[in-house]
């Protein structure tokens, strides 16, 4: 290789060789930007907040209660107002007599009447009768269209014959009670007429016979199997029993009093003149505290939990998939710089080789100068 040849060749290696340090700078700039990327995201990782689930422990209530007679009253708020004063919430609970529903009965409707007469409808062999039919305080002369009347309860029938006419009149007159309040409580509340069926039957636990209540328009207008006369679905039946009634209190005047635990142990509420002031009379109350899991606030606290929890999960996911990347490209710009290196070498060595051949040229050179 001449001389020009040598230096032309050496000036190209010399500029390949500066390409490649300039591409190998540049992918360790990459790989530095890429290498602070990861490392803001392994730090976001870091810094999430992993969400804790609830303790059931931590989802405790104490409810207070106090009696007064038949009545259980439980305490909703208190709220302290200075000077001692309290304001108090409390829902009264108690028993009382009404008309309930019972369970769906099958019926059975005679045969359409040839006369004016109305249809007959039974619950098993007991003929239902119209309830609060006689006179208008209920009451009867017992005559022989009373016995008519009777006629169609067996039970009713049965004082007659036994000569029990005063049983019978009690019994006339509680059904105006009844049949009034099945009225106020369901005629206009989803049951569109106001005449009623009444049927008695024996209760084997108390040994006493106790009336049983249809609506009328129900039965009357209820599906019957054309065959059998028996109603196809099973229709309403009301009776008169003890249910639970609540009422609420709200602000009620009082002072209270705690234990060394904090715990409320009694309440004083006060009597209200007629200015709705406190006086100095009132009632005092042995307060009951009873704690227990508040399993509506646990579900709650659970369920937002499960809420963070799935964000956490998401958020992991997704930074976990974009480190994955980084890393992905790091490999790639590493495995190119391998290449560049080796390359380097490969140009570092092939210029080596031609800086002695223009030196041996140089050197050759100046001997035939010399000679």
């Amino acid at each position: 290789m001449g001389m020009a040849a040598s230096q032309a060749r050496f000036l190209s290696l010399t500029a390949r060789k500066t390409n490649v340090e300039y591409e190998g700078q540049q992918i360790n700039q990459q790989r530095t930007t890429l290498s602070n990327e990861s490392s803001n995201y392994y730090s976001r990782l870091c810094n999430l907040n992993v969400p804790t689930p609830p303790s059931s422990e931590d989802y405790t209530k104490t409810t207070y209660t106090f009696e007064d007679g038949a009545e259980k009253n439980t305490i909703n708020t208190i709220i302290a107002k200075g000077d001692g004063m309290y304001l108090i919430n409390y829902t009264q609970s108690f028993q009382t007599e009404n008309v309930i529903a019972k369970g769906p009965a099958v019926v059975t409707r005679g045969p359409e009447p040839t006369d004016d007469a109305e249809r007959e409808y039974f619950v098993g062999a007991n003929k239902l009768r119209v309830l609060n039919k006689l006179n208008e305080n209920g009451t009867s002369e017992h005559t022989s269209a009373d016995v008519d009347y009777y006629r169609d309860d067996k039970y009713l029938m049965s004082l007659y014959n036994e000569g029990k006419y005063d049983e019978i009149d009690k019994l006339l007159l509680l059904e105006n009670e009844y049949y009034q309040r099945l009225n106020d409580k369901y005629v206009g509340v989803g049951l569109p007429q106001e005449d009623w069926f009444v049927r008695y039957e024996l209760n084997t636990n108390t040994n006493n016979y106790e009336p049983v209540f249809y609506n009328k328009d129900q039965i009357v207008s209820a599906d019957y199997n054309d065959k059998t006369g028996t109603s196809i679905s099973g229709i309403k039946s009301y009776v008169y029993g003890q249910t639970m009634e609540t009422k609420e209190v709200r602000n009620a005047k009082a002072r209270v009093q705690q234990d060394v635990n904090g715990r409320y142990i009694s309440v004083f509420i006060y009597e209200l003149d007629a200015a709705g002031n406190p006086t100095d009379k009132g009632t005092e109350y042995v307060l009951t505290a009873t704690t227990q899991a508040d399993d509506r606030a646990y579900n709650d606290a659970m369920n937002q939990y499960s809420y963070e929890k799935a964000q956490y999960d998401q958020e992991v996911q997704a930074i976990n998939a974009k480190i994955e990347i980084i890393q992905a490209q790091d490999k790639d710009l590493e495995l190119r710089l391998k290449q560049l290196d080796t390359e380097e070498n490969a140009i570092s060595t092939e210029m080596e080789a031609v800086k002695k051949v223009i030196s041996k040229n140089v050197e050759s050179s100046f001997k035939t100068f010399n000679a």
